[in-house]
């Protein structure tokens, strides 16, 4: 009998928290399952790394790191008199490490053109689902935690809210790949504050100062990070070279491609769910790398330009405005581009590409972050705070950017 993995009580040494248990076996097998293990070769920060060399790290360490944190928090939150059994627990810690699961290529950078209309949040809801059924059932309460449909709203807080376990690993994580310090936060301190009341999330006063730095480093790791003008470049790239792929398959041209990306480039709309599910499993960033370098090479202009640029990091210049860029100036673009590669006028779209990012730190109306002082009064973080202006760091800040070829004079 194979009895390799009957001690599944293992440690994960992490760069980032140190060494981290794995709690039970259910955990055990959810991180054994190939589910799971896709996330290995889904790049947390997409293509963040053609900017910070050093964020090459993976959605397997971040789940592994956030389930970590969920652990902490659970201690802590129990510490203090908060009810909360052991099924609940290992519910929630399947939860979290299982929030990222629907992720595809290059994270959120291919998520509307890998399937359109189809958030990372609803697929993990879909995959969530399909392991349940793998598992017999025993995902159920994670389920609910997941979808904020369990008993105990705080639980689903720890998973998606405020001051989620999420956003507690992801910016220490990226702070510490890409080694933009502004970025770092006291997740320990926060987790160490934690507390329930009314069955939400609260922190404790002592810990209004962690509060304040972690809205602070999580605005400037949007900017200067998330929504680095070279990342947006490249994002925009990497999105015109899969939009003119699907295009030419749906023309009926032969294209290069792994079995489960062909199957996203052509019309899978009228395929059933569970080839969706199959395939969309199978799918991550090798198989677009690997695609993109045999593109490179292909017949078609456009598909061999864009796939070029992308693998040899030849990206578009970006410009960023809080107006939108005037129609008469991207059209004058789009005409040298024509004139400069010998493009046809209506496939210019290709190479000059408009649109808009937004970003905002807190917005209090969509979930409070509450502090509780000593004496049992509850108050918002915009109160409390003496040192923030909350009302700047809950206000949506969009900027609009345009992106074109370097060689291209767009004065």
């Amino acid at each position: 009998m194979n009895n390799y993995n009957t001690n599944k009580r293992k440690i994960i040494n992490d760069p980032v928290h140190g060494f981290i248990g794995v709690s039970s076996d259910l955990i055990f097998d959810l991180i054994s399952h190939p589910y799971f293990q896709r996330l290995r070769r889904i790049r947390q920060l997409g293509l963040t790394h053609f900017v910070y060399p050093g964020a090459t790290h993976t959605r397997f360490q971040h789940a592994i790191g956030a389930m970590h944190l969920m652990q902490l928090a659970i201690g802590v939150i129990r510490s203090k008199g908060n009810d909360i059994t052991d099924i609940e627990e290992e519910a929630a810690l399947a939860a979290i490490l299982l929030h990222d699961i629907g992720h595809g290529p290059f994270s959120h950078t291919l998520e509307s053109s890998i399937i359109p209309h189809m958030t990372h949040e609803r697929m993990s809801v879909l995959l969530i689902r399909d392991l349940n059924r793998q598992f017999r059932g025993r995902l159920s309460t994670a389920e609910e935690v997941f979808s904020g449909t369990c008993n105990k709203k705080f639980l689903h807080e720890l998973v998606a809210g405020q001051l989620d376990m999420d956003r507690m690993d992801y910016l220490k994580r990226d702070s510490f790949y890409t080694g933009v310090t502004e970025g770092v936060i006291g997740s320990d301190r926060i987790i160490k504050m934690l507390n329930v009341v009314d069955d939400h999330l609260v922190v404790e006063a002592k810990g209004i100062y962690s509060i304040e730095k972690f809205l602070i480093a999580r605005r400037l790791m949007y900017w200067q990070v998330y929504y680095h003008k070279t990342v947006v470049a490249a994002e925009c790239l990497l999105t015109m070279l899969l939009k003119r792929a699907r295009q030419l398959v749906l023309e009926g041209n032969e294209l290069f491609a792994s079995p489960c990306l062909k199957f996203f480039l052509e019309n899978y709309t009228s395929r059933g769910h569970e080839m969706l599910i199959d395939n969309f499993v199978n799918l991550d960033d090798d198989d677009i790398m690997s695609a993109a370098k045999v593109w490179s090479r292909h017949d078609d202009k456009i598909l061999a330009l864009l796939a070029g640029w992308f693998t040899g990091r030849e990206l578009y210049r970006t410009e960023f405005s809080y107006t939108m860029f005037p129609g008469e100036r991207t059209e004058n673009i789009k005409l040298k581009v024509g004139s400069e590669y010998g493009i046809p006028a209506d496939m210019t779209g290709y190479f000059v590409v408009c649109g808009e990012i937004s970003n905002y730190a807190y917005k209090s109306e969509d979930e409070n972050i509450r502090i509780l002082y000593n004496t049992g009064e509850l108050a918002d973080i915009s109160e409390a705070s003496e040192m923030l202006n909350v009302s700047v760091l809950s206000k949506t800040i969009k900027k609009y950017f345009l992106c074109y070829p370097k060689k291209i004079n767009a004065i």
